[in-house]
C-alpha cells in the first residue's frame, strides 16, 4: 500500500521560504515520476512542479518558475519542493503525487503566505 506523507508547510511572510517534503513508502520510489500540486479554496488543483524518476527532468508551472525547485532523494524515498520568494498567491494546500499504476496522493500540507 502506497503512503505519501507531506510535511514542511506553515505560515510565512511574503518573500520568505519554505521547504516541503514528501516521504513515500509502499512502492519502489525510484521507479516513478513525482509531482507537487496545490489547491487554494474554491480553485482547482493545479500542477506546480514535476520530476522524472531519475531526477534528470523537471517541469515547473510558469507561476513558480525561478522561485521553486523540485528535487528528490531516491535513497531516502523523499520528494522535496524548495519554495523561495513566496507570494500571497502561493497560499494553498500542497499535495505530492506519485504517478504509478495509478495516481497516489498525500494528505496535503497547508502553506499560508502573509502579505
Amino acid at each position: 500500500q502506497v503512503q505519501l506523507v507531506e510535511s514542511g508547510g506553515g505560515l510565512v511572510q511574503a518573500g520568505g521560504s519554505l521547504r516541503l517534503s514528501c516521504e513515500a513508502s509502499g512502492r519502489t520510489f525510484s521507479n516513478y515520476a513525482m509531482g507537487w500540486f496545490r489547491q487554494a479554496p474554491g480553485e482547482e488543483r493545479d500542477l506546480v512542479a514535476a520530476i522524472s524518476w531519475s531526477g534528470s527532468s523537471t517541469y515547473y508551472a510558469d507561476s513558480v518558475q525561478g522561485r521553486f525547485t523540485i528535487s528528490r532523494d531516491n535513497a531516502k524515498g523523499t520528494l522535496y519542493l524548495q519554495m523561495n520568494d513566496l507570494k500571497p498567491e502561493d497560499s494553498a494546500v500542497y499535495y505530492c503525487v506519485m504517478w504509478g499504476d495509478r495516481d497516489y496522493w498525500g494528505q496535503g500540507t497547508q502553506v499560508t503566505v502573509s502579505s
